[in-house]
């Protein structure tokens, strides 16, 4: 059996022709889908229940007394203060109550556990700062709550407002309480410890009288003297090591510096044993080598500048091999002995050797230095031992009595300390009780919502008819895909490269086509009929029973 081979022919590309007439067979593929994504849209924008929005504003009001006379014990900022008081107020306790008592939320009570519904409604609260100021206090902040009953939203709110306040007057006074009471506590304890010392103190004296020497704390600080004396020597001793080992350093470079010299002025090839002209003639040729190397990076060999740098360098070799040649003439056949004759070396060399020996004696007076201060510490030392001998000699009662008075000491200080802050604990629970602390009121009361927050029903019918075109057009796009029939013209050109003579025009039986014309119209009507009947259902339904 002969297999017959396929072959696919790629489709010529559309016009705006071939995409309106691709539009006109498809209208119903196209309208049915806009059609009903756009009674869909109309019920469940319509069906959807409205939510209500209330705002109250809750202001802070600052201390009335200046904190510079009364200190609050209370020291969080207000904005961390209203973010732990959030879990308290939204307990679920706390919003039980409240659904329980203004009733809401019955169809999902109904169906759902409680738990559910309170969080629920904890979602549709919102607790927001309304103008944070830069230290972190908070002047104002928004309670918001969203509900299908305006007048419930309001009352909701108005609630949450009293309990943020009542709490803000609880949590203070709790905390300005418990700080009093813990700082009385610690002065009592404070109190019973100074009394106690003061009776050690007291006693010791008595049993120890006329034992006590009078010179300890003098020779304590004639100790403490010799030891600071101590580390400043040992610190100059240290500074002395550091400044000699510096100079022998400097002395070493010196030295072979030396040495460098003397080796370059032996060596008669070298450019140091060289005449002073020869000298200056080497660093003409240098200099004016350098000029050329700067000029030809801006300018080329015929430029003025160029050319008199040329010559110049020119002139300065010149000068430089008859320096040369002089020096060659002079000298002798027989080599003598090496001799420095360059009068900068032996200049250099003098410089060297007059600072090499200072350097010596600089090495030699920081070694005179040093000496000194050992012969310095061997004092010091004698002295402290001499001291540290007196202050062993010390009755064992002595180090006892110190420890009295080192314990009475804190005791004291610990006790003037929580005296003084409890004071100040006391007056800022008064202040607290007076209610002249920082205190929450209200800024605007709760608002009666008059119009809706969500849904926004234009948007919803608006999004539903658009996801229908596309859909609409998604279908027809595939059922112009799928049918490869040709339809005009251009697809017979394009497709079987003959020219056309002539078209003969499809003929249908008229009562057939009335017929489905008919059948289209009705169909459609019927639709229309139904969508516009459910619209209109949905529509009555929101504004004659679901609106308060």
């Amino acid at each position: 059996m002969q297999v017959q081979e396929s072959f696919s022919v790629p489709r010529r590309p559309l016009d705006v022709d071939d995409y309106i007439d691709i539009a006109r067979r498809h209208a119903g593929w196209i309208l049915g889908p806009v059609f009903a994504a756009l009674v869909a849209s109309v019920v469940v924008a319509f069906i959807w229940p409205d939510t209500y929005v209330s705002v109250a504003s809750i202001k802070v009001i600052p201390q009335q007394i200046p904190e510079s006379l009364v200190q609050p014990n209370v020291n969080e900022l207000m904005s961390d203060r209203i973010t732990s008081m959030i879990p308290t107020v939204l307990s679920r306790q706390n919003l039980t109550s409240i659904i329980i008592t203004n009733d809401l939320y019955p169809r999902e009570r109904e169906r759902m556990p409680l738990q559910d519904v309170v969080q629920k409604m904890q979602s549709r609260v919102r607790v927001t700062n309304v103008a944070p100021s830069p230290n972190g206090r908070v002047p104002a902040f928004q309670i918001s709550f969203s509900y299908t009953d305006r007048v419930k939203a309001q009352k909701v709110v108005q609630e949450i407002v009293t309990k943020f306040i009542d709490q803000n007057l609880r949590d203070r006074s709790s905390t300005s309480r418990s700080t009093t009471e813990l700082l009385h506590d610690e002065w009592l304890a404070a109190k019973r410890e100074l009394d106690q010392t003061e009776a050690k103190l007291a006693q010791f004296r008595a049993q120890n009288a006329g034992r006590l020497p009078d010179e300890m704390q003098s020779n304590l600080s004639q100790l403490n003297a010799l030891q600071g004396r101590l580390a400043s020597i040992n610190s100059a001793l240290s500074r002395v090591a550091q400044e000699k080992l510096q100079l022998e350093t400097q002395l070493r470079i010196y030295k072979d510096q030396m040495n460098g010299l003397q080796q370059a002025a032996t060596d008669p090839n070298s450019v140091a044993a060289r005449s002073e002209k020869y000298s200056e003639a080497d660093r003409d040729v240098k200099f004016w080598e350098a000029q050329v190397a700067a000029l030809h990076q801006h300018y080329k060999d015929t430029h003025p500048d160029v050319k008199r740098a040329q010559a110049m360098l020119a002139a300065a070799k010149a000068r430089r091999e008859e320096a040369l040649k002089e020096d060659e003439a002079k000298k002798p056949e027989t080599p003598a002995p090496p001799r420095i004759t360059n009068p900068n070396i032996i200049r250099e060399a003098r410089e060297l050797d007059a600072a090499y020996r200072r350097l010596q004696s600089a090495i030699e007076a920081k070694d005179l230095e040093a000496n000194e201060y050992r012969q310095e510490m061997k004092q010091v030392n004698d002295a402290i031992k001499a001291y540290e001998a007196r202050l062993q000699g010390t009755p064992f009662s002595e180090q006892a009595y110190s420890e009295l008075i080192r314990d009475r000491e804190l005791a004291r200080s610990r006790f003037v300390d929580l005296d003084q802050k409890w004071t100040r604990s006391q007056l800022a629970q008064e202040m607290e009780n007076r209610s002249q602390g920082e205190r929450l009121e209200p800024l605007d009361p709760a608002s009666l919502p008059v119009t809706p927050s969500e849904p926004n029903r234009l948007m919803i019918i608006g999004m539903g008819t658009a996801v229908g075109l596309v859909v609409g057009v998604l279908l027809a796009g595939a059922r112009e895909v799928k049918d490869t029939s040709l339809k005009n013209l251009k697809d017979v050109r394009a497709y079987t490269q003959l020219p056309i003579l002539g078209s003969v025009p499809l003929l249908e039986n008229d009562l057939v086509v009335r017929r489905r014309r008919r059948l289209a119209w009705l169909g459609w009507a019927v639709a229309c009929l139904a969508g516009v009947a459910i619209m209109s259902g949905s529509i009555i339904y929101y504004y004659y029973f679901t609106r308060v």
